[in-house]
């Protein structure tokens, strides 16, 4: 028995209307994709990348995870990572995570939900090394907002040590790596003023000859 009727009567309406509008634009969107953009943004069902960043389907390469990590052993985000850099040939890599994120929540509290625990000690980590700093903060809402802000801070420093973004400058390709917050309350972008676009920026630990 279909359960999802209305969804597939929506997804109708959206082609019909789309192809009123721009009756070209379901041919150019069947040609090769050449988006300038990769985004890893957080899992969240209100934070639709393409939408907010008011772009249109094929303009930005996309993953999204819970509170938007960049793991090292994470293979599924490693290779759209390679993927979007060394095949698609993007410009720009943007890791965008939100205010009042549930995941960053979670992880500053000592709640269990089940297997997520174990990807949100990657948060939960970064929570104690920042602790004393973010308790100091009256509001608790706040304490978590800047969390998030901390949160997308180390996935910009973790995804430029990847060989992936290293090997891309090394190749002389153009490539910068940007930290943003949406703001779920207003609809905003917030720049961290993170642009990360040569390996002189990086500690010299990390950097790879």
């Amino acid at each position: 028995m279909k359960t999802l009727p209305h969804l597939f009567q929506s997804n109708r309406d959206w082609a019909a209307r789309t192809a009123a509008a721009d009756p070209a634009f379901f041919t150019r969107l069947s040609g090769q994709q050449s988006p300038q953009y990769l985004w890893i943004g957080c899992a969240d069902s209100r934070v639709p990348a393409t939408e907010i960043c008011g772009l249109q389907p094929g303009e930005m390469f996309v993953h999204r995870n819970i509170a938007n990590l960049v793991v090292h052993s994470d293979m599924n985000m490693l290779s759209v990572l390679q993927y979007a850099v060394e095949v698609l040939k993007v410009k720009h890599v943007i890791i965008c995570g939100h205010y009042g994120c549930g995941g960053v929540k979670a992880a500053m509290g000592r709640d269990s939900y089940g297997l997520i625990d174990n990807w949100l000690r990657f948060i939960k980590d970064l929570y104690a090394k920042h602790h004393a700093a973010i308790e100091a903060i009256e509001d608790p809402n706040e304490r978590v907002n800047r969390m998030c802000e901390l949160n997308v801070a180390k996935q910009v420093a973790n995804l430029c040590y990847t060989t992936i973004v290293q090997d891309a400058w090394k190749r002389g390709q153009p490539l910068s790596v940007h930290g943003w917050v949406y703001g779920l309350h207003d609809g905003l972008l917030k720049d961290l003023d993170m642009c990360v676009s040569a390996p002189e920026q990086l500690p010299e630990p990390y950097r790879i000859d």
